[in-house]
């Protein structure tokens, strides 16, 4: 899934999350919700407690502010289960980025 141009109002009330996220059947396993991966962590500590100090490593050729803004709309949304939300975005993170290091927030 390629990165999308996603507005402000998305980004802080949720976008058109169906059309920002894979059909949850098509996510790998490996991004489920208790799955230990560095995706799946990211993604559910910024999702349930928030991010802080964070550095991500993008892909060649990826827009870093517009796939974590991407991200972000997608977070936001209340139109799906947040299951599917964080395996989606998770599953999107690791296509787009190589590597992250990040805090949680207490």
């Amino acid at each position: 899934m390629k990165v999308q141009d996603v507005t402000n109002l998305s980004t802080m009330f949720g976008g058109e999350v169906t059309k920002l996220l894979p059909v949850y059947s098509e996510i790998p396993d490996e991004f489920g919700l208790y799955s230990r991966n560095k995706w799946v962590e990211v993604t559910s500590d910024w999702f349930f407690k928030g991010i802080r100090n964070y550095k991500w490593t993008p892909k060649e050729d990826i827009d870093q502010t517009k796939a974590l803004r991407h991200i972000q709309a997608c977070l936001a949304s209340f139109e799906i289960q947040h299951e599917h939300k964080i395996r989606g975005c998770a599953y999107l993170l690791s296509q787009w980025f190589d590597d992250v290091k990040y805090e949680a927030k207490e």
